[in-house]
């Protein structure tokens, strides 16, 4: 029952969070995953992309359209070019160890957030 609140919780905070700064997945529910529960990085990362599967950013993209911040066109495009780069990315990762694979992770994570921190440009 604890992990089953645990997961709810994960979901929870990432579902706010992907609201809030369009981020969930891959910064919220991977790092959640391993730390907490204590799964490998194949496992989280699988179990992420597996929470996409269901419409699941419906509600919150419905705000953003409602508002004028979603570009459909853009949004088919980058699904198309996700769901081809999905499935190589997927089966190159199945074949990194999982100590470089979260590391790799953790540098991207890094890399990131220096660069938004320092970003002069406003949006």
């Amino acid at each position: 029952m604890t992990e089953v609140l645990i997961l709810l919780a994960i979901g929870v905070f990432a579902g706010a969070y992907s609201g809030l700064l369009g981020i969930g997945g891959g910064l919220i529910i991977v790092p959640a995953l391993v730390l907490l529960l204590k799964m490998s990085q194949h496992s989280a990362q699988g179990t992420s992309l597996a929470v996409m599967i269901p419409p699941l950013t419906l509600l919150s993209t419905y705000v953003y359209y409602k508002a004028g911040h979603v570009d459909i066109k853009a949004a088919a495009w980058i699904c198309a070019g996700f769901f081809l780069g999905g499935y190589f990315g997927g089966k190159l990762a199945v074949m990194i160890p999982a100590l470089i694979l979260k590391r790799m992770f953790a540098i991207f994570l890094i890399i990131v957030a220096v660069n938004m921190f320092f970003s002069k440009k406003p949006g």
